[in-house]
């Protein structure tokens, strides 16, 4: 599957383009959970390549965004393994992968009761993936409800 319109609008809808500068370019910032690693920079990237000092500009965030879901959807296509999965719950789990990984996506309860077509509990493990560093973080608490209403839909 490709990812479509709603996981990127949920994506940029909370990565934000954050950190813009005066001059229009943007700059590398810590995780906001952990004060620290991993270091972010434009519609949420992270990587070896981001660390302090890194400015760029919106082309290139926008360019990184690009690649970035693609290299996400088809790394959630492959944990899927042919399991029914409608867009809009593709792009959810996409957009979920994308900000807590992979990794934790494959090791998760959601992605188990999601391809044993159980949807509905399913649905209802977005909003247990709301914390970071141990705290309930508000903003990852309205991602997580996004995220279900847009698996849901």
């Amino acid at each position: 599957m490709t990812p479509g319109p709603a996981c990127f609008a949920l994506v940029q809808r909370f990565e934000g383009c954050a950190k813009k500068q005066i001059d229009g370019n943007f700059t590398a910032y810590p995780d906001p959970g952990t004060g620290g690693d991993p270091w972010t920079i434009g519609w949420g990237t992270t990587g070896a390549d981001i660390k302090p000092g890194v400015i760029w500009t919106q082309q290139q965030c926008d360019d990184r965004l690009a690649a970035d879901i693609t290299s996400f959807a088809a790394r959630v296509s492959a944990l899927l393994d042919g399991a029914q999965t409608s867009q809009h719950q593709f792009d959810a789990l996409v957009s979920f992968a994308y900000n807590v990984g992979v990794g934790n996506l494959s090791s998760s309860t959601l992605l188990r009761l999601h391809k044993a077509g159980d949807f509905a509990d399913a649905q209802q493990q977005f909003g247990r993936w709301n914390k970071a560093a141990g705290k309930v973080l508000p903003g990852l608490t309205t991602r997580r409800a996004a995220e279900a209403a847009l698996y849901g839909s």
